[in-house]
Parts: C-alpha cells; structure tokens; sequence
C-alpha cells in the first residue's frame, strides 16, 4: 500500500519545491469516477516507484487553494486527477486523466 503524505498545508507546497530529489504530487477529486480510477490504476502499479521517491497526495475538493498554488508555483494547468512529478524543485512531468502511469513516473526517474 502507498504511504502518501497528505498535503493539507500551503506551506507543504515550498517545502516540496525545495527538496532535492524526485517528489510526486497526485491531485485527486474524491467526487470524480475518473479520477478514482486514475488513483486506483496507479496505486495498482505503484510498486515501480523508486524507492526514495516522496509520495503526495492532495484531496483537490477539501484544499482547492492548495491546488491553485500547485499550478501556479511549478507553472501547469490544474487538471483533476492530475499527478505532477518534481524533481529539485521543477515539474519534470506533468500528466492527467488515463494519461496517469506509475510506469511513465518510473521511467522518467530512471533515466
């Protein structure tokens, strides 16, 4: 199971942004089918993930502020479900919808 740190803080959203290394943020609508879907396939494959890799996970209804300043500071369109992946602070890959893949999350972070 996916240990994901809950963003509830609007300063958690610097303190990813200044981290060294590879964070992922997913941004999910708890009342959107779509966007459980996407959370569910991904958390199916989550285990290709690097180990190291901090795991975010934003409910987007209950901190919609939190979301604008996610787009906002690494410069992307909100999108829900949406999973930004951060690496040394710049959005390295930015993905939506059936787009969503912990194997492209993978790739990215080994090579």
């Amino acid at each position: 199971m996916i240990k994901w740190t809950n963003i509830t803080d609007l300063n958690q959203i610097s303190d990813i942004k200044s981290t060294a290394g590879y964070s992922l943020i997913f941004k999910h609508s708890t009342r959107c089918s779509v966007s459980m879907m996407a959370k569910k396939r991904f958390e199916l494959d989550w285990e290709v993930i690097p180990e190291g890799t901090n795991l975010f996970f934003l409910d987007l209804i209950s901190h919609r502020a939190i979301s604008a300043q996610i787009a906002e500071t690494f410069q992307v369109h909100h999108e829900s479900p949406q999973i930004l992946l951060i690496k040394d602070g710049s959005c390295v890959l930015d993905a939506s919808h059936s787009d969503i893949s912990a194997d492209e999350v993978a790739e990215v972070i080994n090579n």
